[in-house]
């Protein structure tokens, strides 16, 4: 599963039409701000791997809507689980989902981002960015951010691999009803992928 080993977090309304307008400056420096918040969080000397862990989970608890991704990429599914396993698979996915970010972002640690443009969508704004790392090795990353009340957050992280732009929640969507569909929409079999996931990514972050 592609994005089981590769998911860096989060909602992409893929029917809302894309209107052809500079998103607001607020949307771009939020991003910018915000990320570059990130990334130093995980390069920041003198802290020991479990204090860099808690401090990246709390900016990327601000940074994205972990809860409103977790109900998305749930789909059909998310009103058959009953009370107890929502609750069972909010917890696992949440962890699941840092982690995650935790380790792939791991790679561009004290990298500088920059941002290269954006658009605006019915609901969203999308926002272009670049992140080098000091070697020069670039990688292209999409924001769909949306504004909720006065806070903006991240609700879906597009990479652009080899030319093609994958939004991970949609991805991640689409492995997770099929891991579901397979075995009869049971909330234990996706729970316990997650559970193995995570104990996977934590040991290569502590190794």
């Amino acid at each position: 599963m592609v994005l089981f080993r590769t998911f860096i977090a989060v909602i992409a309304l893929l029917a809302s039409p894309i209107l052809l307008a500079h998103a607001d400056a607020a949307s771009e420096s939020f991003v910018k701000e915000n990320a570059t918040r990130v990334l130093q969080a995980l390069d920041e000397p003198g802290l020991t791997q479990q204090e860099r862990s808690e401090k990246f989970s709390g900016f990327m608890d601000e940074f994205s809507n972990l809860d409103g991704i977790s109900r998305f990429v749930l789909g059909k599914y998310g009103r058959r689980f009953n009370a107890d396993e929502l609750a069972r698979y909010r917890d696992i996915y949440r962890t699941y989902s840092l982690v995650n970010y935790e380790s792939q972002f791991d790679e561009y640690r004290g990298a500088q981002i920059s941002i290269t443009g954006s658009v605006d969508t019915e609901r969203d704004s999308i926002v272009r960015s670049e992140v080098r790392k000091d070697d020069g090795e670039a990688l292209d990353v999409s924001w769909r951010v949306r504004k909720r009340g006065d806070a903006f957050q991240v609700i879906d992280v597009g990479l652009n691999l080899d030319g093609n732009l994958l939004w991970l929640a949609v991805e991640q969507r689409a492995q997770f009803l099929d891991l579901l569909d397979r075995n009869g929409g049971s909330a234990d079999a996706l729970i316990a992928k997650l559970e193995e996931l995570t104990k996977e990514v934590q040991q290569s972050i502590e190794g």
